[in-house]
């Protein structure tokens, strides 16, 4: 029988890993033993990824793992980290929906959670050292809880040697795990309830065409959407999305809707080549069909009820915020300042919309707010009383002095230097 010293002499330190089940975190599971000897409790976090998550408790422990974790946080997704980048209009260099970056913070906060909840003294995550997510999970870790040691096994290439699929199903092999996994090479996803982003095979060529036919998972191309269009409607309350086609929901449950309808119809599918924050560009191709279809819609209510100068700031501020949520930095003073002006614009965004979706295209189809700005007496060419053509002039004297003072001002120059 042992006693409460000699029970403390043999408990392992204790290392929460972001866990998929795929063959990158399982292999990293008898990795983490053999060179750090830890209890490894892996957490596996649900973002509405589709995935099947039935078996994976049981895949963990083989690999030798102590616990697994799955804990679905998509609800929370929506509600705090969505809807913010949906108010603010963030879409980085112009295209990106910021699907995979707007994921990163709520997982690290999770991970942290369970660690906490273990006293575990690590946190491990899969991430490349070339891309973006190993920035956006250790700038959540280290802002949540700096104490918490970070392991990145694909950084330690003293330790870490395995470089392809082979490899890993090899390492596993010789580990005594014997799972089905596949050595074929496919395109690199991120899913979850907003995206699917894909990487590699062909698109590592920028002159090559994507293989739409092999590559879309949540729709079709434009070409193969219906020849008829369809009318959704969406109200929305203080920036935030209510119900779709006259039903009440919760955002995750429209987010669903809208990828079902908005991948039916060929929406929101982008071919880009971005800049990556470690410096290199990479492309990738993006379906983001509901995504989309709720910015554009969101854009679309906005138009009535703003006015020109918020307008002129928060697109600023849009795009500050989505430099700021693709960098990983989230937990920071400045994300919550620029969030807090965000949702005082977001005051009277509240209203219906209604549009028809059509061969990858989203069409305004009407709009209508108790807050409208619009005045159709003041925009009619049949001016009311509000309105005085007049006045136009003595305006357009004063917007314009700037302009006719410079003008003097060079034509007098180029008087005297004609002399």
């Amino acid at each position: 029988m042992t006693n409460i010293y000699e029970e403390e002499a043999i408990m392992k330190e204790k290392v929460i890993l972001a866990y998929s089940g795929g063959l990158d975190t399982t292999a990293i599971i008898p990795w983490l033993k053999e060179h750090f000897d830890y209890e490894v409790i892996c957490c596996c976090i649900d973002c509405g990824q589709g995935e099947e998550l039935t078996g994976l408790e049981e895949r963990a422990k083989l690999s030798g793992a102590s616990k697994l974790y799955i804990e679905d946080i998509v609800d929370d997704f929506c509600d705090n980290y969505i809807v913010p980048c949906v108010q603010a209009g963030a879409v980085y260099e112009n295209k990106y929906l910021l699907g995979t970056s707007m994921a990163r913070p709520g997982i690290a906060k999770k991970l942290v959670e369970i660690a906490r909840k273990e006293g575990a003294s690590a946190i491990c995550h899969g991430a490349t050292g070339k891309g973006n997510d190993q920035i956006r999970f250790e700038l959540g870790i280290k802002a949540l809880a700096p104490d918490l040691k970070i392991i990145a096994p694909w950084r330690m290439t003293d330790v870490w040697t395995m470089q392809s699929r082979q490899d890993e199903i090899d390492y596993c092999k010789a580990h005594g795990i014997d799972l089905p996994f596949s050595a074929d090479s496919s395109y690199s996803r991120d899913r979850n309830l907003w995206h699917i982003s894909h990487e590699g095979l062909e698109l590592e060529d920028p002159a090559a065409e994507p293989d739409y036919e092999h590559l879309l998972v949540l729709g079709v191309t434009p070409e193969k959407a219906p020849d008829e269009p369809e009318y959704v409607t969406m109200t929305f309350e203080k920036g935030v999305p209510t119900s779709l086609n006259g039903k009440a929901m919760k955002v995750s449950d429209i987010i669903r809707g809208l990828n079902e309808l908005g991948g039916k119809h060929g929406i929101g599918i982008v071919d880009i080549v971005e800049n990556r924050v470690v410096g290199m560009k990479s492309r990738g191709v993006y379906e983001t069909p509901g995504g989309t279809i709720l910015m554009e819609a969101h854009a679309q209510l906005e138009e009535l009820v703003l006015d020109r100068a918020t307008m002129e700031v928060k697109k600023d501020m849009g795009n500050k915020f989505a430099q700021i949520v693709y960098e990983g930095k989230w937990f920071t003073p400045l994300r919550e300042a620029i969030q807090a002006f965000v949702e005082k614009t977001q005051e009277y965004v509240t209203g219906e919309v209604k549009f028809k979706l059509y061969k990858g295209n989203i069409i305004k189809a009407g709009t209508t707010s108790p807050y409208s700005l619009y005045s159709e007496s003041l925009a009619s060419f049949t001016t009311g009383e509000l309105y005085d053509h007049h006045d136009a002039e003595g305006f357009i004297t004063l917007f314009g002095l700037p302009l006719k003072v410079r003008a003097m001002k060079m034509a007098e120059l180029e008087g005297q230097n004609g002399k």
